[in-house]
């Protein structure tokens, strides 16, 4: 069964790295000990991969990263769960393809290991990348990821301000442009939510909701603990 915490961000405003997801993540490793860390979305890895570590054995788990192994893709193979961390999407995926890790995480994961990704590292468990905010500062071979769940996550979301002058497009906008080219469904992950997955089952989870998009359709508003599995897909599929 394909299992993944997808994480909209990493540190929520007053509170610690990871803090606000550590219930969640402590539930969802369950019996895993030993987990696999991609410090690729970050410039300096051996910080990241020191700041992952020490949060994660706070909870009582070992982490590994696997910039720091002669062979990661044996790091993935002999670990119980895999987590990516956040940081620039495109500097991730071009790690992700240089390292040969990209087909590799996307087999253990297809075959039951649990896949934790936060801000990039839950974007990239999509189809694609098309719903980052980040700047291309570097360029991966394709946009095509992980596709470990079959639609897109857009994290860090945030609604209009009314009082803003800002005449730039909003987040929505933006993923409605995204839908204008493409049919995959997307969440809109605000700050503190996050959608977890256990086989068929999507559930967004958290202290606050989300903006579900898809083509053809109006903007739906859901609030945790929600199911999104049907909202995805079967109301869509219904409108075509």
């Amino acid at each position: 069964m394909k299992r993944a915490l997808l994480i909209s961000n990493s540190t929520l405003y007053g509170s610690g790295y990871l803090d606000h997801a550590e219930g969640e993540i402590v539930d969802f490793l369950s019996r895993a000990r030993k987990i696999a860390f991609v410090p690729f979305a970050a410039y300096d890895r051996g910080r990241y991969a020191l700041q992952a570590r020490e949060r994660c054995e706070r909870m009582g788990f070992e982490l590994t990263s696997v910039h720091d192994v002669s062979n990661p893709r044996r790091c993935i193979q002999q670990s119980d769960a895999v987590f990516i961390g956040g940081g620039n999407t495109f500097r991730l995926l071009k790690g992700l393809y240089d390292s040969g890790l990209l087909e590799a995480i996307r087999e253990a994961v297809e075959d039951g290991l649990p896949y934790i990704g936060s801000s990039a590292g839950a974007i990239v468990a999509g189809p694609s990348l098309r719903t980052t905010k980040d700047m291309p500062v570097v360029q991966p071979p394709s946009f095509d990821a992980l596709g470990i769940v079959n639609f897109q996550i857009s994290p860090h979301y945030l609604d209009p301000d009314p009082n803003s002058t800002h005449m730039g497009e909003t987040q929505e906008e933006r993923i409605l442009q995204f839908l204008e080219e493409n049919d995959a469904p997307a969440v809109g992950l605000r700050e503190g939510a996050m959608v977890r997955v256990e086989g068929e089952s999507i559930t967004l989870k958290g202290i606050t909701g989300a903006r579900v998009f898809r083509q053809g359709i109006a903007p739906e508003e859901v609030k945790p603990v929600a199911e999104l599995a049907g909202l995805l897909f079967e109301v869509a599929e219904a409108a075509r």
